[in-house]
């Protein structure tokens, strides 16, 4: 038998629930290379998903952290939309994917792994990107680092931002 290692994920899974605290606001201070933030907006962020389901995979969030979208003034929610819109943008013309995976785990119930924390996640999809690694051997296969990547997007953020 072979082993294919995702030792990455050994950061994220020995955290207890209980100290994770506010996980995402953290990554608006310090360096953002190192925190993996993207994009800054009045009302919104973006950062690239440390544990992603496929490369490129974003979490868009609110800066005030609510629970639900209903939580979110007009200003806010406007503002969190544009963000998405931005984020899609910036994603196609990077990785150029076939599709998206575009939403929302509001509440437990419904998969939110942090249910106070109001997060929208894109994913970039291609044809054939399924495979049965995340099924069988419970592994994602990403082919490219985070940090090569990152440097990939905050550029294209920043044009796309500029062209509005």
């Amino acid at each position: 038998m072979q082993y294919l290692h995702a030792h990455w994920r050994m950061e994220y899974i020995q955290v207890p629930r209980r100290d994770r605290g506010a996980p995402f606001r953290v990554a608006l201070d310090g360096d953002p290379r190192e925190n993996l933030l993207l994009w800054r907006s009045g009302h919104s962020f973006v950062l690239m998903n440390r544990y992603p389901y496929n490369g490129g995979h974003l979490l868009v969030l609110p800066l005030r952290e609510v629970a639900d979208l209903t939580d979110l003034d007009g200003g806010e929610g406007a503002d969190l939309w544009r963000t998405i819109v931005l984020s899609e943008r910036v994603l196609r013309e990077v990785l150029n994917p076939d599709g998206f995976n575009i939403g929302f785990n509001v509440g437990s119930a419904a998969g939110a792994g942090l249910p106070g924390h109001l997060h929208c996640h894109l994913v970039p999809r291609w044809n054939g990107d399924t495979n049965l690694m995340p099924a069988v051997g419970a592994v994602r296969v990403l082919p490219q680092a985070l940090e090569s990547l990152y440097d990939k997007l905050l550029p294209a953020f920043q044009r796309a931002a500029g062209s509005k």
